[in-house]
């Protein structure tokens, strides 16, 4: 049945044409995967990043913040000769303003 005689064509001839129609066919299925990739898996790995890299600052920022606020009432507190008082009361009346201005930047 599949033996090549003398009235059917060569293999190489009617195999070509199968093979161009089954590298079509692959080439469209590869192009739909790709696609599909890129709208699926691109965005998430984006979101991701975005998430690992925003966690991993704010895990830096955060003590780094506390640690300037601890250093600079300690700073006060020498520059005013161990009135603790007015150490906090000069970093009570920047972090005041700074509420203020925060407040005054919102969206009503």
């Amino acid at each position: 049945m599949y033996a090549a005689g003398p009235n059917r064509r060569s293999p190489t001839r009617q195999g070509s044409r199968v093979t161009d129609w089954t590298t079509e066919a692959t080439d469209l299925i590869e192009q739909t995967v790709a696609v599909a990739r890129d709208r699926t898996v691109v965005p998430a790995r984006i979101a991701t990043r975005a998430v690992v890299y925003g966690l991993l600052a704010s895990l830096i920022a955060l003590p780094a913040v506390v640690m300037l606020i601890v250093a600079a009432f300690r700073g006060l507190v020498l520059l005013y000769g161990g009135r603790v008082w007015a150490a906090y009361i000069t970093l009570g009346g920047i972090f005041v303003l700074g509420g203020l201005f925060s407040w005054s930047k919102r969206n009503p």
